[in-house]
């Protein structure tokens, strides 16, 4: 086998774009042969998947999964809402929401360092699926919660939305059509607390000072403006702490009750201990460009 230094490898990966393993198991495969080493970077996708790095990946989908006692929920990106709604990219979110359920990484980049079998990673797998479908994807965030009682989620419209709540109770019947009732509501209000008890002093009393001047700008002396504040704290938690909220089929009750009336009826102990929940590309922006200025970038492009 010819001989190949580090400053091949990271010629190589100038060159193409590829991870610093993917161009090294390249050059090896290739006996050390530069070009050769290139063109197997394109045949596995790799090459091609660094071309669309700069491309934003602002559609994609949540996707849930509870094997036992471990429950995921991943948020995977792509650059089209035509490849999100494909059958080969739900299998590949469906892989590596698998693999996360397996190995439990603590962060994306644990994630992506994971080895897949075959001596392939994580990232290695998503390069290749990249040079397959032709849309950059990103594995964006995800959340497993481990638990000795009941996992419940729901995804929404294909992926658009994801829930997935943690219950300290037994996996009855009863118990899952309640803990399915409430993953409904969450995915419906988007509490940002579980309970009063998250939110912070700080957040409160930023809160309050907001309401107050509120109140005051409307007219109303001191000592009442301070009252009427301290009645819509509770309706701030009740907008904002899922334990408070009103429950969406019964207005009458608050989720705290719901789950306290599914305890008496189970006659044992049923509590929400955790939720979380993801709306598929909150935070991103579609990359917007010129069509005239993308085309100037692509003749520019042939010229070089």
């Amino acid at each position: 086998m010819a001989e190949f230094t580090a400053k091949d490898v990271m010629k190589l990966r100038e060159q193409t774009g590829a991870g610093m393993m993917d161009c090294k198991r390249a050059l090896v495969d290739a006996d050390g042969d530069f070009e050769k080493a290139a063109d197997l970077l394109r045949e596995r996708g790799i090459a091609k998947a660094a071309k669309r790095a700069s491309k934003i990946a602002a559609e994609g989908i949540v996707y849930a999964t509870v094997k036992g006692g471990t429950g995921v929920l991943v948020e995977v990106n792509c650059e089209s809402d035509f490849v999100a709604r494909g059958d080969k990219f739900h299998e590949v979110v469906s892989k590596i929401a698998d693999t996360i359920v397996a190995h439990k990484p603590q962060d994306v980049s644990s994630l992506l360092s994971l080895d897949m079998g075959g001596g392939k990673t994580v990232e290695t797998f998503i390069s290749e699926q990249v040079g397959i479908i032709g849309e950059k994807i990103s594995v964006r965030r995800f959340t497993v919660y481990e638990t000795e009682g009941l996992i419940e989620t729901y995804i929404h419209m294909g992926g658009t939305m994801g829930v997935m709540l943690d219950f300290s109770c037994e996996p009855t019947e009863a118990n899952k059509a309640l803990a399915h009732d409430i993953a409904l509501h969450t995915a419906f209000s988007k509490p940002a607390y579980l309970a009063k008890s998250e939110v912070s002093e700080e957040t409160l009393e930023k809160e309050k000072a907001i309401l107050l001047q509120e109140v005051l700008n409307e007219g109303k002396p001191q000592a009442i403006a301070e009252r009427i504040v301290l009645g819509k704290i509770n309706k701030f938690y009740e907008d904002n702490c899922l334990l408070e909220q009103k429950f969406i089929k019964d207005d009458k009750i608050t989720i705290a009750q719901l789950i306290a009336q599914g305890a008496k009826a189970a006659g044992s102990p049923v509590s929400l201990k955790r939720f979380v929940f993801y709306v598929m590309g909150q935070g991103l922006e579609k990359k917007q460009e010129d069509l005239s200025e993308e085309v100037a970038k692509q003749v520019e492009a042939m010229k070089k």
